[in-house]
């Protein structure tokens, strides 16, 4: 239930300033740690600003509900807003500069598959890929530990799309004045669609945003649920509880109608500024990668050898032992 789930204890905030704010705390770390030696104008010419930071991370976020959408075989819709959720806690106290956007989606987008299980292989996934598929299960399989470890290993996610089944139910058993409820689901559905581009999953109840779509639906078809609300859906709540949710649906409404256009312009040239200041540290492709990898599985290798060394220097002495014995 969301009510005790590390969804609701640990990922949900009071609103869009503290979630910015942990934004923008991740990226001065990033930017302090990379730049110590830059002066502040050299610092913003050469690294990422938290807004720039965010408009990379919207970009990616439509491009993972694309790859969901064509997705072979047909993904779930709860998948896509998993991986979503999953990729917006990440960004919280991650920088992009520090993991490059493509490389999360596609772990979030595979990772999201396991947990809700929509059961496709490391070479299904991949094969919906164009390019070497070979270098992209690898990524995949690499970034997996880490992704789950900056989630804190809470991966239950909790979407609207099941609350809001069930408010169809609902709608159906106990306010049949409303002819035909199915009318209302296209527009919903519409609704849930455009909140998974927002933080609303940071923000609001899934039964919430669930409501909400719902409501929105109805206004636009015309249809009154104002008694099914009141009489039937909050029966027993407090005029205080009601006029709180009067107010988170408010909000809601807002934030999905005025979301901000993706600027798309901007998207070549902050990408380019991105691959000169990320972490090579954390990229598959670059030698500093590739020679760190190296070191740890030589320094594994190490380790292996000296055990294998220490079991047979001490098999060696238990044969030596029971040979002596008298």
């Amino acid at each position: 239930m969301f009510a005790t789930s590390s969804q609701l204890k640990h990922w949900m905030f009071n609103n869009e300033a503290e979630v910015q704010s942990l934004r923008q705390e991740a990226n001065e770390r990033y930017v302090e740690l990379h730049g110590s030696k830059m002066s502040e104008e050299q610092r913003r010419a050469y690294f990422l600003t938290s807004s720039e930071e965010r408009h990379l991370c919207r970009h990616f976020e439509f491009v993972l509900k694309e790859f969901c959408s064509r997705f072979q075989p047909p993904m779930p819709k709860y998948v896509l807003g998993t991986a979503l959720c999953y990729f917006k806690r990440f960004y919280i106290n991650c920088s992009a500069m520090d993991y490059h956007p493509k490389d999360i989606m596609l772990t979030c987008v595979y990772l999201a598959s396991k947990v809700e299980e929509f059961n496709v292989s490391i070479t299904q996934f991949v094969g919906n890929l164009k390019g070497d598929r070979e270098k992209f299960a690898n990524t995949i399989l690499t970034f997996e530990l880490l992704l789950m470890d900056k989630l804190n290993y809470h991966l239950l996610v909790h979407n609207p799309y099941r609350p809001m089944e069930g408010l169809f139910i609902d709608l159906k058993t106990r306010f049949r004045v409303l002819e035909n409820p199915e009318k209302l689901r296209k527009a919903a559905e519409e609704f849930l669609d455009k909140s998974l581009m927002t933080d609303i999953c940071l923000l609001f109840a899934p039964s919430q945003v669930a409501l909400t779509a719902v409501l929105v639906s109805a206004a636009k078809e015309k249809a009154n649920l104002d008694r099914y609300v009141t009489e039937t859906l909050l029966k027993g709540m407090s005029s205080e509880d009601i006029k709180k949710l009067q107010v988170q649906i408010k909000k809601l409404r807002h934030m999905v109608k005025s979301q901000e256009p993706i600027p798309r312009e901007q998207m070549s040239q902050l990408q380019r500024k991105l691959d000169q200041c990320r972490n090579q540290e954390n990229n598959p492709e670059s030698e500093v990668y590739k020679r760190k990898l190296q070191e740890m599985l030589d320094e594994d290798e190490e380790i292996q050898t000296k055990k294998r060394k220490k079991i047979s220097e001490e098999q060696k002495k238990k044969d030596e032992e029971l040979l002596f014995m008298p």
